[in-house]
């Protein structure tokens, strides 16, 4: 059986943001654009994404998956560009993307990730909601899921909800019988110690791993590499985070970087390797660290 590849970016937080209007200045958003404005430009370069882009697409991963964040404010005038950018990275059968919380920043706004992104998120059997959605690749089935919901001001936090959670018990109890790679999308990681960008119901999610299991879990949002294990029903599932994809480094965060993970059958079960590839001096992608994770 060919090996499998499949690169993780996450956090593009796409520059040039697109001059809001006065209107679209109140409340969280008034915060937002400071911050863009005085400090997240500086480093949210777009050179930095394109050059990791050009070096993942070099790899020939089998399939890509984006974790979130595509746009800041999520201003009307971001989404278009966003298309333009994702469209670039890979057609919708060989990209899956889904939402973080800068992708429903506000009210207004929160359902136009769904609308823009629609045939990079659909489930290869559309119906019902739209998250979980399962997409199957070579071995993989990819469950990608929704944590992205408006918060007030200075808040970052994530909520799957009450129904995500139902339909994503059944999805797991389905997929734990047959033979595939399951990968968990989520863009809030599954623990954190700031209770501003938590996932809110993390215990319920990692209560239903526990008993359904996964293969592998991929994430974004706090801009960090990232390895955590948690309990499963047949041992310990990994979970990693991967720095946002267009950073330069600067304080405790790192410089951009993606994933790639070969999946393959071994024996009666599965291995895994992990690749980090990263920005370098001269804007120079790299390879970091090789490790296998089953």
């Amino acid at each position: 059986m060919t090996p499998f590849t499949l690169a993780h970016l996450s956090d593009p937080h796409l520059a040039p943001m697109p001059k809001p209007r006065l209107i679209e200045l109140a409340g969280k958003r008034a915060l937002g654009y400071v911050n863009w404005t005085r400090n997240r430009h500086k480093y949210q370069r777009r050179e930095v994404l394109d050059a990791l882009v050009a070096d993942m697409k070099a790899q020939a991963p089998d399939h890509i998956a984006v974790t979130g964040d595509l746009v800041n404010l999520a201003l009307e005038a971001e989404f278009a560009p966003a298309l333009a950018w994702l469209e670039s990275v890979g057609p919708p059968d060989r990209v899956t993307a889904i939402p973080g919380n800068h992708d429903a920043y506000v009210s207004a706004t929160r359902h136009r990730f769904g609308e823009t992104f629609l045939h990079y998120i659909a489930a290869d059997t559309p119906g019902g909601a739209a998250f979980p959605a399962v997409r199957r690749r070579g071995p993989l089935a990819l469950i990608s899921l929704s944590t992205a919901v408006p918060t007030l001001p200075l808040m970052a936090t994530g909520t799957l909800g009450r129904d995500q959670l139902a339909a994503l018990a059944e999805v797991l109890e389905r997929l734990a019988a047959e033979d595939v790679f399951r990968v968990l999308l989520v863009h809030h990681p599954l623990k954190s110690s700031a209770r501003a960008k938590r996932m809110t119901d993390a215990p319920e999610l990692l209560a239903l791993l526990k008993r359904h299991g996964v293969e592998l879990v991929l994430h974004g949002h706090d801009h960090i590499h990232s390895t955590m294990w948690f309990e499963g029903p047949n041992g310990n599932i990994p979970a990693l985070g991967v720095p946002s994809a267009s950073a330069l480094a600067h304080g405790r965060y790192p410089a951009a970087a993606y994933n790639l993970f070969t999946i393959e059958k071994d024996n009666a079960g599965w291995r895994c390797e992990q690749t980090v590839r990263s920005l370098g001096a001269g804007f120079q992608i790299g390879q970091i660290k090789h490790v296998r994770l089953i």
